[in-house]
């Protein structure tokens, strides 16, 4: 097992890895829209999308794959009323065969956000 991390993204804000690499597969924690160099989200839930899709494209650059590889995500979202906006987003950002997904709504996220994206993405065997 080996953690990955990126100075492109926020800092953590829990006791957990931005991403951890496990054989040929990597597990990227919960990404947001807050933007790295601000530290500020914007304040639509699409733009919050591309956002968090851009973070989790900075772990797993540094983890030497790509949004093409992931194989799963998970969209946690607060108000299921964004969520063809969070689709536009989403669909703009990666593409076809879309991974395997689960969208939920659920009652908070950390800070006042709106979106929350976890992915499993695959890794060449020669990593």
């Amino acid at each position: 097992m080996q953690e990955i991390t990126s100075d492109e993204v926020p800092d953590a804000l829990g006791p957990y890895s931005h991403g951890i690499r496990s054989g040929d597969t990597v597990h990227v924690s919960g990404k947001t829209g807050v933007d790295p160099d601000t530290g500020d989200a914007p304040a639509s839930a699409a733009a919050q999308t591309t956002q968090a899709l851009s973070n989790i494209e900075a772990i797993l650059a540094a983890a030497g794959t790509s949004a093409d590889a992931i194989v799963r995500a998970t969209v946690y979202l607060t108000d299921m009323d964004d969520y063809d906006a969070v689709n536009e987003a989403y669909r703009s950002f990666l593409s076809e065969p879309y991974p395997a997904r689960t969208c939920v709504e659920v009652s908070r996220l950390p800070e006042p956000l709106d979106v929350e994206i976890t992915v499993t993405a695959e890794l060449d065997g020669d990593e």
